[in-house]
């Protein structure tokens, strides 16, 4: 063994920050990439968002070059000679020459770039909905009870899941070890009250509206309801929902029958009746405003006679301009010429990327348009199989670059709003025919079952036939079942009605 130097020639590809910088606003989202801007204006002093006016100087918009090779896609692809002796140029660019040849460049007009008339925002037309808590908080405030009780009260109705039932077991630690199950016991101490008054407290709760919720399972949920509804112990009813909810859950009515010693008509009769109880209290009641979570379509898709036209959307989006004045000052001082000469490179960067993410989420969306233009002039059924290998051969991008663009990215179209994501789907095999698409083999199953009888459903092995029979399309039962999972749908046995 010696210690002696050795020449090797090797190639490797580096990324560059800027080019880090370049993939991670590709994948980012509508709404992080404005919180993206907003971080870069705070950071940036070069940068500015107010809009250029013809009479001032104060600030000029900085344009990436409207010539662009496939080569400088933000993707991470190999540099040629040309464009690395241009990002030489850039980073040796006069700056104080650069500031005073800048032409004051057209601000665009009122509508937007694409027409779109600017809007208020969703969230001042809506009120936001009470969720559970707060519905029982304010009950509890019209009620007569002691400070203790209050809180014991508060901390019931703080330890409500999401179907409104009192959850007490105990959670996970970072560890893997989980705490003890709390008793109502427990909260009675944190709370300052006695133990023998917690199930009155708790009691109260219980027939607080909604009417059963605070239970500490469903049988005690449905008993809540039938007490309030007049049953008491000795009741069909109470004594179905006590002794037999399993068989009940199961519409073994049969058994249920010969074990109450009862005829099957008065088991028909009170079943009919518990079904009408509420075995998920919090159902009304949500802690999100679903009517405020609002998507952005990142593109949108309209048609003009035959053809599809895609449009960006940049409503919501700050566009970013140099601010002049305040530069040409900064480069008065020697000591700070270095520094605004930085963040002028870093501002001329980050409008490029924004400037390219904004064209290629436009072509890959015009790809998308061009190989699924069935679905946009028929629907969800004529949705073709697609996978990103197709786009990216067509686009000349790579599989990892199309999924980026791909990823938490909406596009508004004559059928709705869907992801972009939505449109990649993989190939199910039909018999003497061409392939179809997965999407649309689950809405040919939803449609199947929106149809059947409901006292008589049918199985996954029918709907196999049946698929196959009508639509030409071979898939296995057990895919069936899974698809059917997968659009929420419950067994053949559990969507039976007998009444």
């Amino acid at each position: 063994m010696e210690i002696k130097q050795q020449l090797r020639l090797s190639q490797q590809l580096v990324m560059t920050p800027q080019l880090q910088q370049a993939i991670r606003l590709l994948q980012l989202s509508r709404l992080e990439l404005i919180d993206e801007v907003r971080k870069e204006l705070d950071n940036n002093p070069v940068l500015s968002e107010d809009e250029p006016d013809r009479g001032r100087n104060d600030a000029a918009e900085v344009r990436p070059p409207t010539s662009e090779s496939r080569g400088e896609d933000p993707a991470g692809n190999y540099k040629s000679d040309d464009q690395k002796l241009s990002d030489k140029a850039t980073r040796e660019v006069d700056w104080e020459k650069f500031l005073e040849n800048r032409t004051q460049q057209q601000s665009p007009g009122p509508g937007g770039r694409n027409g779109f008339e600017e809007l208020p925002p969703i969230e001042q037309n809506l009120t936001r909905p009470r969720s559970l808590q707060d519905h029982l908080l304010w009950q509890l405030q019209m009620s007569d009870l002691m400070a203790s009780e209050r809180n014991f009260a508060e901390l019931v109705i703080g330890n409500l899941d999401d179907r409104g039932f009192l959850d007490l077991e105990g959670v996970e630690r970072p560890d893997g070890t989980r705490t003890p199950d709390l008793t109502i016991e427990d909260l009675a101490e944190e709370a300052g009250l006695h133990p023998d008054d917690a199930p009155l407290v708790l009691e109260l709760i219980q027939n607080f509206d909604p009417i059963g919720v605070a239970a500490r399972d469903l049988r005690e949920c449905l008993l809540i309801q039938a007490k309030a509804a007049g049953y008491e112990a000795g009741d069909n009813i109470y004594d179905m929902i006590s002794n037999h909810l399993g068989a009940l859950e199961k519409h073994n009515y049969q058994a249920i029958a010969r074990e109450m010693k009862i005829p099957l008509e008065d088991v028909y009769e009170a079943a009919k009746e518990v079904q009408d109880f509420e075995s998920r209290p919090a159902r009304n009641f949500t802690d999100t405003d679903e009517r405020t979570i609002g998507i952005t379509p990142d593109v949108y898709v309209i048609k003009d006679g035959n053809e599809f036209v895609v449009l960006d959307n940049d409503r919501g989006v700050q566009r970013l301009f140099i601010n002049e004045n305040l530069t040409k000052r900064l480069m008065k001082d020697p000591s700070a010429k270095e520094f605004i000469g930085e963040k002028l490179r870093n501002a001329q960067w980050l409008i490029r990327a924004i400037e390219q993410r904004r064209k290629t989420i436009i072509r890959v969306s015009e790809c998308i348009v061009e190989k699924q233009r069935e679905f946009f002039e028929k629907g969800v059924s004529f949705l073709k199989p697609m996978i990103l290998r197709d786009v990216a051969e067509a686009v000349g991008m790579h599989e990892s670059t199309i999924s980026r663009v791909t990823t938490n990215k909406y596009m508004h179209t004559p059928q709705g709003l869907f992801e972009l994501k939505y449109f990649f789907n993989s190939s199910i095999r039909r018999v003497a025919s061409e392939d179809i698409a997965s999407e649309s083999v689950k809405q040919a199953i939803k449609k199947l079952i929106d149809v059947e009888d409901k006292s008589n459903p049918i199985s996954d092995q029918q709907i196999v036939e049946m698929l196959e029979k009508g639509e030409s399309i071979k898939i296995a039962r057990r895919t069936v079942a899974k698809y059917r999972e997968m659009l929420g749908i419950l067994a053949s046995s559990k969507r039976k009605r007998v009444f």
